[in-house]
């Protein structure tokens, strides 16, 4: 190993340092309370070493946000591997997603920074523009995986597959903070179940973009009677 390749190695690996410290206190403190002096302390560096690798604190959270935005790329390409028709690849996402949720509950908390374009003022543009390459290959990923679906006539033709994953992520978005945030008086003062709504809203949006084809197949599997992943395998 040459010295320069030895010295980008140890770069990345102090960058991964910090990265792992400043996961644990915006954990711990979330971004607003959260200082460097703390993620500096954590990761036991001087606060100027940590600006030799990040600009600010937003954009260390950012750079921590696009670790939680690869596993759950991950989890959606381990979960593609796993085959099945075009509509079952689309259940099978949004069952990742929900997994994405309750395995890296912090993580999707964190994306939801993404969100708020008045934050970003205070993001250099060198860290948009990598938050911008994690984000386009997940929706590159879910975009392809709806287009199948359309190409082989279980969708409907016409319909663009980035709105279509735009939708149902929108929807499981919605309800699983709900669930994050109110799941207690949702279940408790309201009796909803928000895990049941979620499938059941997803299912109405998918099978309204269904073509015959499609309904034919999944006749006896529609609305409610979409099986979890857990339940498929024990059957």
């Amino acid at each position: 190993m040459g010295i320069q390749e030895r010295k980008e190695r140890e770069k990345e690996a102090r960058r991964e340092e910090i990265l792992d410290a400043a996961y644990k206190v915006f954990v711990a403190k979330g971004l607003a309370g959260a200082t460097v002096d703390d993620i500096a302390a954590a990761a036991e560096l001087s606060k100027g070493t940590i600006y030799l690798y990040f600009r600010s604190k937003e954009d260390l959270y950012l750079a921590v946000t696009n670790r939680g935005l690869d596993i759950m790329l991950g989890i959606f390409e381990a979960t593609a591997a796993q085959g099945g028709d075009p509509i079952r690849q689309i259940w099978n996402l949004s069952d990742a997603y929900n997994s994405f949720y309750e395995e890296h509950r912090e993580y999707f908390r964190m994306l939801a920074f993404f969100e708020n374009p008045e934050m970003h003022d205070t993001v250099s543009e060198e860290m948009l523009a990598e938050c911008q390459t994690h984000d386009a290959k997940v929706w590159g990923f879910v975009s392809g995986v709806m287009k199948n679906a359309i190409d082989a006539g279980y969708l409907h033709a016409g319909l663009n597959p980035l709105e279509v994953g735009m939708m149902l992520w929108s929807n499981s978005t919605g309800l699983l903070r709900q669930l994050d945030r109110n799941e207690e008086y949702w279940h408790a003062r309201m009796g909803i179940d928000l895990r049941k709504t979620l499938r059941m809203s997803n299912s109405f949006l998918l099978e309204a973009m269904m073509t015959d084809k499609a309904m034919q197949l999944y006749h006896d599997q529609l609305i409610h009677h979409w099986p979890t992943r857990s339940q498929e395998k024990k059957s």
